[in-house]
């Protein structure tokens, strides 16, 4: 496994259980300044700022739980993608069900000057299960 392959792996470790942690200023830093995010049905989520609001909001009802598969990660220069099998789990602090969603989930990466990954670009299409 080559260093970049380890730490395109570190970071959608360091995603996940800085998610689960509330550890939003953790999540933070793993992304462009104008990332995007595509999510079926919804309209791109644009900058970081955005999606940092999103799951401010979020986590302020919800507890979130996500794990991945990673499914392929190819490197090409200071670019990378990283296709993963992801599953959410959102629970309700008041309370009730959990919410499921799983699916594929494909990131595009650009290598900083520091030699760190940065998610540029995001899709997934999950559904509920």
């Amino acid at each position: 496994m080559t260093e970049d392959e380890q730490s395109i792996r570190a970071l959608v470790a360091t995603w996940h259980s800085s998610t689960a942690a509330g550890n939003v200023d953790g999540v933070l830093p793993l992304m462009a300044d104008d990332v995007v995010f595509l999510v079926a049905g919804h309209p791109p989520m644009r900058g970081r700022g955005a999606f940092e609001k999103g799951l401010r909001g979020l986590l302020a009802t919800h507890r979130i739980q996500s794990e991945s598969v990673i499914e392929e990660i190819e490197v090409a220069g200071a670019l990378a993608y990283c296709w993963s099998s992801l599953k959410v789990t959102m629970t309700a602090l008041a309370g009730g069900a959990p919410s499921i969603r799983s699916g594929p989930a494909l990131s595009i990466l650009h290598r900083q000057r520091d030699r760190s990954w940065v998610i540029v670009r995001d899709a997934n299409l999950l559904t509920q299960t």
